[in-house]
């Protein structure tokens, strides 16, 4: 699949702070994640930890919240993984199933997700 950056609002859950990031599409990423220090400038708050296995192989625990995430006129509560922050930020499969998207990897682009009973 190709790589490709989609633009994302994420909110505080009461709605008062927003922030608009682009983030990578990455459907191999369980969660999306963002740098903590834009979670913390919306007031997101670590509710939980997360073990995730990164790209090398080397498992690292992250703290979690959650946040309101908006994409094409779509909003739903998601879970948020609180990277580094320096890193990219990723837009992950929670997030995606969630808002009810899909990928289109020939186009590049998020589409309408086919629902399945």
């Amino acid at each position: 699949m190709g790589v490709f950056s989609r633009p994302v609002r994420l909110s505080s859950m009461d709605g008062e702070r927003f922030l608009d990031i682009e983030a990578l599409v990455d459907t191999g990423a369980s969660f999306t994640m963002v740098p903590a220090n834009l979670l913390d400038e919306l007031g997101v708050s670590p509710a939980d930890k997360v073990t995730l296995e990164l790209a090398d192989g080397r498992r690292v625990e992250y703290d979690m919240g959650r946040a309101m995430a908006s994409i094409g006129g779509r909003t739903e509560a998601t879970l948020v993984v609180f990277g580094e922050e320096n890193t990219d930020p990723l837009l992950g499969a929670y997030t995606l199933e969630g808002l009810r998207l899909a990928v289109d990897p020939v186009h590049g682009r998020l589409i309408p997700a086919v629902a399945r009973a």
